[in-house]
């Protein structure tokens, strides 16, 4: 049996239909949330007279690679077409062990089955820019200039020499460098339903700057829900990876730095 009625009822549905409660884009925004970290640091800390050992934090050192840190973040669009935002953590690691195999780091020697303390600190401030060229009420697309200060600090000292012996006087030293990581790339948001919103950024780098000769690779990708207006969940994965060789004052030599993981977060946005 034919309903001619039926099509007519249809766009009068598509009609009558709720608009997008959320936009792909926000004029001003809070993230707050935890960061689970994967870091994967490779660090040569150069002497005066020779080249230091290539170390892997991890596997010669005994730091955790893994950790759960707070993490905040904010944005802003003061104009339809730019958005700025900021955001900050920070991550800490302390082991002791004993090494296996001989270490040069900062001119100092540490032989194999020294017993060796390390301690890592970072501090990572990010800031970017986007200009939002293309979208509409459901999507926006545009080119990203981010970049992202690393603040680190290496510190090493022999607790027990190659006997098990005691070392009760300081035998060690710490590096630490600022490590700018810079990107040009793209950001990309889409809100594919009333409470859901995808979003993406890319980007790469190379260049010298600061004492630093660094290529910088950044990519991340997420999913935010919002049960409310202005209040929701963010889920994303970033990934950061760093080749660079330094020649500064306190750190001369070469750092691989990969920093990765997921974040998950509490959204306020209007």
């Amino acid at each position: 049996m034919k309903r001619p009625y039926l099509l007519p009822s249809f766009l009068l549905l598509l009609a009558s239909a709720p608009c997008w409660a959320v936009e792909p884009l926000d004029t001003f925004s809070v993230r707050v949330g935890g960061y689970i970290t994967d870091f994967d640091t490779k660090v040569r800390a150069d002497g005066q007279t020779g080249q230091g050992t290539r170390i892997d934090l991890n596997r010669d050192l005994g730091l955790d690679n893994n950790n759960a840190i707070g993490v905040i973040a904010l944005s802003w669009r003061p104009w339809e077409k730019h958005e700025f935002g900021l955001s900050w953590y920070r991550d800490s690691a302390d082991a002791e062990r004993n090494t296996e195999r001989d270490i040069d780091f900062n001119g100092q020697h540490y032989a194999t089955h020294t017993r060796i303390r390390a301690k890592f600190d970072l501090d990572a401030y990010e800031g970017y820019y986007t200009w939002w060229a293309w979208g509409d009420g459901r999507w926006a697309l545009g080119p990203r200039v981010g970049l992202i200060w690393y603040q680190m600090d290496l510190d090493l000292s022999a607790t027990a020499d190659v006997n098990g012996n005691p070392i009760n006087a300081r035998a060690g030293n710490d590096v630490n460098a600022d490590l700018p990581a810079p990107t040009i790339g793209g950001s990309w948001r889409w809100a594919p339903g009333e409470h859901w919103r995808l979003s993406a950024d890319a980007g790469y780098f190379s260049a010298s700057l600061n004492d630093v000769d660094a290529d910088v690779t950044f990519g991340r990708g997420g999913v935010e829900y919002f049960p409310w207006d202005n209040w929701g969940f963010s889920l994303d994965y970033t990934v950061r990876r760093i080749e660079a060789d330094v020649d500064a004052s306190r750190l001369d030599g070469n750092l691989r730095f990969v920093d990765s993981g997921v974040r998950v977060g509490v959204i306020y946005r209007f």
